[in-house]
């Protein structure tokens, strides 16, 4: 008994410093036009939820919000958000939703599962990916080693801390901003930089 408190105790400690807010730009000196970071997230082809695959070139010219996922945390709530935000933005928003078990295991179900559970619950429609990993290491998701590497994006180095941190890229796929679970899909440095 006396473990399962410690456990429990280290995780939510782990859980409250990962959601410290934080919201990093990217700096204007960066000249992505000559280091053709666009190309390269433009490269990816990734299965969504239903097991077709979304090629990103079909992305050219649109906004995008890339967000880890959840079913079983403190931070699910926010996909009620994120659809509003998708109805909101219509085709000038794309909002890529990718489930992630990494985080205290709160994401532990089947494709199937997720996409009922995000249909019933919150009525998701925007665009759900299949379960990936997203922390640093060797079975990093590609996608999340762009979006985490400064080598491939041009500036950010953070990975997701928990779940439901957030992602912005331009039309161009230039890395703008990186959002952490606290950032709520409301909050008004992330609405600013959708709008811009």
């Amino acid at each position: 008994m006396k473990n399962f408190f410690t456990i429990t105790l280290l995780t939510c400690c782990v859980a409250l410093l990962a959601c410290t807010k934080v919201h990093k730009s990217s700096p204007d000196s960066v000249n992505f036009e000559d280091r053709k970071r666009e190309s390269q997230f433009y490269n990816f082809k990734m299965k969504k939820l239903n097991g077709e695959y979304l090629d990103f070139q079909t992305l050219k010219g649109k906004k995008i919000l890339i967000v880890n996922t959840a079913s079983k945390c403190g931070f699910t709530p926010q996909y009620e958000a994120l659809q509003a935000l998708h109805e909101k933005y219509g085709e000038e928003l794309v909002i890529l939703g990718f489930p992630c078990n990494q985080f205290g295991g709160q994401e532990p179900g089947s494709s199937e599962e997720i996409a009922s559970f995000c249909k019933l619950n919150y009525g998701v429609t925007f665009t759900m990916m299949e379960k990936v990993n997203v922390k640093k290491g060797g079975d990093q998701s590609p996608l999340y080693r762009w979006l985490s590497d400064p080598e491939e994006n041009g500036w950010n180095d953070e990975a997701p801390s928990w779940n439901f941190c957030k992602y912005f890229i331009n039309g161009k796929g230039e890395l703008k901003d990186f959002f952490n679970s606290n950032v709520k899909p409301t909050d008004t440095d992330l609405i600013d930089a959708i709008s811009k």
